[in-house]
């Protein structure tokens, strides 16, 4: 005779899936402890919010382990991030929107023309902004003659390794605003902040140009996902 198998519980109507009850354990520790939390567990709870309906822990799994963590799993391409099978253009949307959310947040500053006083605001705000993305982007931060911050514009987008931007954009920005001074800001996707002949040559334009237009050019900041060079700082302008 051979031995009794325990039969698996059917799922029914009134069989919720095993992977809400998970769920609901992973979201009373996410208010009970935050940070006791794996970085897949956060990614499950967050792809739970676009797919209610589907064990979310398989993908959750492959995205922190493809790209890192959570920080790579957030900060990834979307065409990477697309090529992960389950990762369609809804989440695709939702992971835009958060990194949107987390630029403003750290552009607040800006907005609420903070008084500049050093490199620090603009630096979160651009790593924010750019820092992760794959392709170079260009933005000026204008300040007042009392160095508060008034706007933050992009200036161009470019390719993987260049961005064509030209000193009479700047210059033109800084007329439009009423602005006395200007911090540049652009990004290397390829991770590496340290400054091109090009950057040199186009950050020495600018200062030369600002001066016959009595506009101060503060900084220079070049952004990578894990850290940035000032020119300032270099003492380079």
């Amino acid at each position: 005779m051979s031995p009794t198998r325990k039969l698996k519980t059917p799922v029914t109507a009134e069989t919720p899936p095993h992977y809400l009850g998970h769920r609901q354990r992973l979201r009373d520790k996410l208010l009970a402890e935050p940070k006791a939390l794996a970085d897949y567990e956060l990614l499950e709870l967050l792809l739970g919010q676009v797919l209610p309906r589907r064990d979310t822990k398989p993908l959750a799994k492959e995205l922190a382990t493809r790209f890192g963590g959570l920080r790579g799993a957030l900060t990834a391409p979307r065409e990477s991030l697309t090529e992960v099978n389950g990762f369609g253009e809804s989440l695709a949307a939702h992971w835009a929107l958060l990194m949107e959310i987390f630029a403003r947040m750290s552009e607040a500053p800006v907005r609420e023309r903070q008084v500049f006083s050093g490199p620090e605001v603009v630096v979160e705000a651009a790593r924010a902004r750019m820092g992760h993305l794959a392709v170079e982007e260009f933005w000026v931060a204008l300040v007042d003659n009392k160095n508060r911050l008034i706007a933050w514009e992009r200036v161009g987008r470019g390719t993987v390794d260049e961005i064509p931007v030209y000193p009479r954009e700047v210059l033109a920005l800084a007329i439009k605003h009423q602005a006395s001074g200007v911090i540049l800001a652009h990004n290397h996707p390829g991770g590496d902040p340290t400054p091109s002949v090009q950057d040199r040559e186009l950050t020495r334009r600018i200062v030369q140009l600002g001066r016959e237009l009595g506009l101060r050019v503060l900084d220079h900041l070049v952004v990578a996902e894990a850290g940035h060079f000032s020119f300032q700082d270099a003492g380079l302008l």
